[in-house]
């Protein structure tokens, strides 16, 4: 398969070094061209007003937006679940909208309110999770799967084929939630 990773910005390249291992080929996505030919798509942590941003000055939201809606598997992290979600309650931009959720963005805070937990996902059991600057999901519509909370807090949900996290996968060793995102392929 051929997995297309969001790189304008933000922390991609931990997420391509899993799926390469996962024997699948990836492609950076950096401009509109790019985006032809992908089988799975990531949108990785960052910065999402700057993700937002480049994403339409570069003219590639509207082709991965039409990419979402027709069904191809994504995994969204943190600043990716951000542009994903369908609100944001502190903040009255919105991007993709295709995840019928809530987010309330810098949910835990600063840089230092940064923290890591280990915590059940649906389907997999015990995962170590790295929050930086994360948002949660405040809110849920009844047909999207919560696969993970933390203190009450929705940190991981699937609609359809799009897994959105509120942390950082791809900053341990445990390849698992990459793993589930690949077989929707």
């Amino acid at each position: 398969m051929r997995i297309g990773i969001l790189a304008v910005q933000g922390a991609f390249i931990e997420h391509e070094k899993i799926l390469t291992s996962l024997g699948h080929e990836c492609v950076e996505l950096r401009q509109k061209s790019d985006i032809t030919n992908i089988d799975g798509l990531v949108l990785p942590g960052g910065e999402s007003t700057v993700q937002g941003k480049l994403l339409r000055d570069l003219d590639m939201f509207d082709d991965i937006k039409a990419r979402i809606d027709d069904g191809i598997p994504v995994l969204a992290t943190c600043a990716g679940l951000i542009l994903l979600s369908e609100k944001i309650s502190n903040d009255a931009n919105t991007y993709f909208a295709t995840l019928p959720v809530t987010v309330k963005r810098n949910a835990y805070g600063r840089q230092l309110g940064s923290f890591e937990q280990v915590a059940d996902f649906a389907g997999i059991g015990p995962v170590k999770m790295t929050f930086i600057r994360a948002p949660y999901i405040e809110k849920a519509n009844d047909n999207v799967n919560i696969l993970a909370t933390i203190d009450g807090n929705i940190v991981a949900t699937k609609y359809k084929n799009q897994i959105g996290l509120a942390f950082h996968p791809e900053l341990g060793d445990d390849i698992r939630i990459h793993q589930m995102f690949c077989d929707l392929m």
